[in-house]
């Protein structure tokens, strides 16, 4: 896959497409996230982490020896370059965690387009605290910011098609709904957030039971019998079934078998194009996902196939940080 993002920041500055009419009725998806307790508890873990890295049981050493303890300041972020922001509602938390003498203005929300120079918070308060506090607020801006900036290119190249951008589990270990957040914010929808809310099978699954000659038809009933049995305390019967195949030749079987989502892994725009086609056909309802070889440069062309859904890791293991800075206010 290549990591094409040449012209994502500037192609920001034209207007935005207008979104497709909404179906009257939306098929089924995976739950999709927004600012809640769960992923506030995960921030909040991570910037007990972040804490720990950058003073463990000691000070800010430099700022201490430099800067007198009733010292005030004001201070702006404000981005250095074209883009989506994303991560603001983390700010105030972060100050919490850090136990700072500090109150935060949120100027804009998350989701908002940049222009180089946006101002997007100001902070005020014990000038030792912000200086501390610097760091962790600013890579978690940036981090998320990066990932919302690149979800909404994506956004913006299909355009006018049927199909919508998904992200993937490919993200970094304890980020993921916060990653997954910012995929939100760019324009972009969340595929599973774990293992535990959907079931997807796949191919190593298919090649580990070999011997009993599993056909991924034949595992998707198999797991809409095991979810039938077991009991509801244990597994949500509504839990969307998704499975992966790699052949045309197995479609016909799997539409069959009635899964939610058919994932066509690796396949080339053509056939795409015939599966969709085919699913058109005889499983109307059944949405595909095209999934492999994605990227700024080919994702227009797989988008126009026909197929539903698109899943791109790009969007979280290979975003660039956006640029923004905090600078004093004098």
């Amino acid at each position: 896959m290549t990591n094409d993002q040449s012209g994502v920041r500037n192609s920001l500055a034209s207007p935005s497409p207008q979104p497709l009419a909404p179906s009257p009725q939306p098929p089924p998806d995976f739950p999709q996230l927004t600012w809640d307790s769960t992923l506030e508890d995960d921030l909040r873990q991570l910037m007990r982490l972040a804490v720990r890295e950058d003073l463990a049981r000691g000070q800010d050493w430099t700022t201490v020896a430099l800067i007198g303890p009733d010292a005030q300041g004001r201070a702006a972020m404000s981005s250095r370059e074209l883009g989506v922001v994303a991560g603001l509602r983390a700010l105030p938390i972060i100050i919490d965690e850090m136990q700072a003498d500090i109150d935060v203005e949120l100027l804009m929300s998350d989701g908002d387009e940049l222009a180089a120079g946006s101002t997007v918070a100001e902070f005020s308060g014990n000038a030792r605290d912000l200086l501390t506090c610097e760091r962790p607020m600013l890579n978690l801006v940036n981090r998320l910011s990066g990932i919302a900036t690149l979800t909404r290119e994506y956004v913006r190249r299909i355009a006018g098609t049927r199909a919508r951008i998904y992200d993937t589990r490919k993200t970094t270990p304890g980020w993921r709904r916060l990653e997954k957040y910012a995929v939100r914010c760019g324009g972009g929808h969340n595929h599973r957030t774990g293992l535990f809310d959907a079931i997807l099978i796949k191919d190593n699954h298919l090649a580990l039971a070999a011997e009993e000659h599993l056909a991924p038809a034949d595992a998707v009933r198999r797991v809409r019998c095991f979810v039938e049995e077991l009991d509801a305390q244990f597994i949500a019967k509504d839990l969307l079934v998704e499975v992966e195949i790699d052949r045309l030749e197995w479609l016909d079987d799997v539409l069959a078998a009635g899964p939610e989502i058919v994932l066509l892994d690796n396949m080339t725009p053509d056939q795409l194009r015939a599966a969709a086609i085919h699913r058109d056909r005889i499983a109307p309802k059944i949405e595909l996902e095209a999934s492999g070889g994605v990227s700024l440069g080919t994702i227009h062309e797989i988008a126009q196939t026909g197929v539903d859904r698109i899943s791109v890791g790009a969007l979280t293991h290979s975003a660039r940080s956006l640029d923004l800075g905090l600078d004093w206010i004098t």
